[in-house]
């Protein structure tokens, strides 16, 4: 094996184009979280927004419109979760499984005359002088523009829970939704919000890796990526800042083994392969550590009459 083949610059490129649909379902799932609901049905709005976002950019030629598209398919199959577990009380962790295995049973039907096909290029965004810094200009100022939106996303999630009034309410829903119903909030309407919020992002993430990351559509294509988002939330214990860091940490270990592999790693590729996901759980093991909690209403159903 030889190290020297890896080049480092390339390597933290490649990690933030990688971290970037994980990083953009977890914040989804970061905000869904706050507000007390358990959505695990982000892989299946991620594969539903990576072929909606890949349909779409085809037939019109123009990635913006497919990364739109992406937002609102995501958001349309969470608007159905919201009806089922805010409206009809059905259970959170049943209704959230039952979404992927729907997204992803959709997915294949509506992908099945896009295999083969390439999307239209997304171009990367030109910062001028930036992109040629060197060192810099590569790994930070030559990406795609859904790259720096994911990583304004953070800071802007991060401000609005921290600062902002309609934070506030969102947290205190999630904290106690019977406290939050006595103060005269609107808990059910907060909470279809937030969903359909976590279900646009996870969207922009699926369609990310269709029309950016592997340009191509392949059914099953995001790969466990939703429920590595899931458990980037619980590793940044609810906060936006961490989510960026995990998203970061798990970017950089696939992005690793790939290179390994291509180094001639005198490891089996089963090993590398299984590798980011192996160190996710080492890292959730040890979060689990953490004095940090959960919401206090996460997961539990809230009914007005109560």
């Amino acid at each position: 094996m030889s190290l020297s083949s890896i080049d480092a610059t390339l390597l933290l490129a490649s990690l933030i184009v990688a971290a970037t649909p994980i990083l953009l379902a977890a914040l989804g799932e970061l905000v869904v979280e706050r507000a007390g609901v358990l959505n695990l049905g982000v892989e299946g709005m991620m594969i539903t927004g990576a072929i909606c976002g890949f349909a779409i950019a085809v037939q019109t030629g123009s990635p913006l419109v497919g990364f739109v598209a992406a937002a609102a398919g995501g958001a349309a199959l969470a608007l159905l979760f919201a009806l089922l577990t805010q409206v009809a009380l059905a259970n959170q962790v049943a209704s959230g499984l039952a979404l992927t295995l729907f997204g992803l049973g959709l997915s294949a039907l509506l992908g099945q005359g896009y295999v083969g096909i390439k999307p239209p290029p997304t171009a990367r965004l030109d910062l001028g002088p930036l992109s040629d810094l060197p060192f810099v200009g590569r790994v930070l100022f030559s990406h795609d523009p859904v790259v720096y939106v994911a990583l304004a996303l953070v800071g802007a999630v991060w401000a609005f829970l921290k600062y902002s009034r309609a934070g506030l309410i969102l947290r205190a829903v999630g904290e106690n939704h019977d406290a939050a119903h006595a103060l005269g909030y609107k808990v059910v309407r907060v909470r279809i919000l937030a969903i359909l919020f976590g279900g646009a992002c996870a969207g922009l993430g699926g369609a990310y890796i269709s029309l950016v990351r592997v340009p191509q559509w392949t059914e099953g294509m995001t790969s466990g990526a939703g429920w590595i988002a899931l458990a980037l939330v619980v590793f940044a214990s609810w906060k936006a800042g961490r989510v960026l860091l995990g998203a970061w940490l798990f970017g950089g270990v696939t992005v690793l083994q790939l290179n390994l592999q291509a180094a001639g790693a005198a490891i089996p590729v089963e090993y590398l392969s299984m590798s980011p996901y192996l160190i996710t759980i080492v890292v959730l093991v040890i979060m689990s550590f953490d004095k940090s909690r959960a919401p206090g209403s996460l997961g539990r159903i809230f009914h007005a009459s109560q």
